[in-house]
C-alpha cells in the first residue's frame, strides 16, 4: 500500500463516426506519448464536450454548440487524453436512463462520466431564475427523490462508463449553517439508502467549509462514499483539504477543477467573459496542478481509480488544462 505521506505530500479506440459527424482533430504525437504513458486507472477529462472554440483543439472544423452538444462526444472521446467528461446539465433538471444510455453508447471501453446529482435533491433551497434563494426545498438530500431521479436512470443508462456520481450540495443558508448535525444526519441517511454502483463511486462534493470536519470523514467512511475533492475559491486551497484525503485513504480519487482562485468565490460570470472561446490558458494555475498531479500519481499507482474533470474557468481552456495536467502527472 501508498504510504499516504507519500501520496499526498494508449488510448482505447474510438467509436467509429459517420463522414457528416463531428470529426475529432488528428490527434498530436505528443499526446499520443502522455496518454501511452498514462496509467488505465487515470481518467481525466473536461466539465463537459459543448464549446466550439474548441475547434483545432478537439473538434477538426467549425460548429455550433447545439451540433457539438448533440453529436460532439465521439469526437470529443477519440482525444487520447480525454478520457473522462463530466455530465453538468443533470443539476438543472434529471436525465432520463434513455439519455444516459445514449451518451454511453458513442464512447470508447474504459472512458467515464462525471455526472452532478440534481439540485432538486443537493440545494437546500428553491431559487428563482436569477440564483435566490426562496424558501426551503422540502426535498434536500431526500432518499427517495435522489434514488428515482438520479441513482437509478444513471444505474440503468452508464453502468460500467460510471466514474463519479457526484451529490455537489449547495451552499447552506445561514440557519442551516447554524444546525450542522441536521445536515450531516440527513446526508449520512441520504448516502445509507443508495444501493452501490455498478461502477465507479458515489462522491460528495461540498460549497462550505463548515463541512470539512471529522464528522464527514465518519459519514463517508460508513457509507463507502468519496470526497470529491472541490478546487473552488469557495473551500480552502488543495493543500489544505489533504487532510481530509488522508484519513479517508485508501481509495479513488473524485476531483473537479472548477474555478481559478483569483476570480473569488462568485467569480463564474467574470472567468466566462474573459476567457472568451476557452481557447487558451490565459490564467496557469502550476500550483494547483502540481498538487493535484502529485495525488494523482500517487493513488493511480496504488492501484486506485482516479476520476478528474476539469472546467474551462480552472485556467480558460479546459483542454489545455488535462494537457498540462497529463504532463505534471508523468513528470
Amino acid at each position: 500500500m501508498t504510504d499516504q505521506n507519500d501520496l499526498f505530500g494508449a488510448p482505447p479506440e474510438a467509436p467509429q463516426r459517420s463522414p457528416r459527424s463531428v470529426q475529432p482533430t488528428p490527434p498530436l504525437a505528443e499526446d499520443m506519448a502522455l496518454a501511452a504513458k498514462l496509467s488505465p486507472h487515470i481518467h481525466l477529462g473536461t466539465s463537459t464536450w459543448s464549446y466550439p472554440g474548441w475547434q483545432g483543439l478537439v473538434w477538426a472544423g467549425k460548429h455550433s454548440e447545439s451540433t457539438l452538444s448533440r453529436t460532439g462526444l465521439p469526437a470529443y472521446s477519440a482525444h487520447p487524453l480525454l478520457r473522462a467528461v463530466g455530465i453538468d446539465r443533470g443539476f438543472y433538471r434529471p436525465l432520463a436512463a434513455s439519455e444516459f444510455q445514449r451518451h454511453a453508447e458513442q464512447v470508447p471501453a474504459g472512458f467515464r462520466f462525471t455526472v452532478k446529482a440534481p439540485s432538486l435533491v443537493t440545494d437546500a433551497l428553491l431559487r428563482s431564475e436569477d440564483g435566490r434563494g426562496q424558501q426551503p426545498n422540502p426535498l434536500f438530500l431526500d432518499p427517495a427523490v435522489a434514488l428515482q431521479d438520479f441513482i437509478a436512470p444513471a444505474y440503468e443508462g452508464l453502468g460500467q462508463t460510471i466514474g463519479a456520481l457526484v451529490f455537489q450540495i449547495s451552499p447552506l443558508p445561514g440557519p442551516l449553517l447554524a444546525r450542522m448535525n441536521e445536515a450531516f444526519d440527513r446526508l449520512h441517511a441520504l448516502l445509507l439508502a443508495l444501493p452501490r454502483p455498478p461502477a465507479g463511486v458515489l462522491a460528495v462534493e461540498v460549497r462550505d467549509a463548515a463541512w470539512l470536519t471529522p464528522d464527514l470523514v465518519a459519514l463517508l467512511r460508513d457509507t463507502g462514499a468519496r470526497y470529491c475533492l472541490g478546487l473552488h475559491p469557495k473551500l480552502p486551497p488543495l493543500a489544505e483539504q489533504l487532510p481530509l484525503l488522508r484519513a479517508l485513504w485508501p481509495g479513488p480519487l473524485v476531483a473537479r477543477w472548477n474555478l481559478n482562485r483569483l476570480h473569488g468565490a462568485y467569480g463564474y460570470g467574470e472567468a466566462e467573459k474573459k476567457y472568451g472561446e476557452f481557447s487558451e490558458m490565459l490564467d496557469p494555475d502550476p500550483e494547483t496542478r502540481a498538487e493535484l498531479a502529485r495525488v494523482i500519481r500517487g493513488t493511480a499507482g496504488a492501484g486506485q481509480d482516479v476520476f478528474v474533470t476539469i472546467s474551462n474557468k480552472a485556467e480558460g481552456s479546459a483542454p489545455l488544462s488535462v494537457r498540462a495536467l497529463a504532463q505534471a502527472v508523468i513528470a
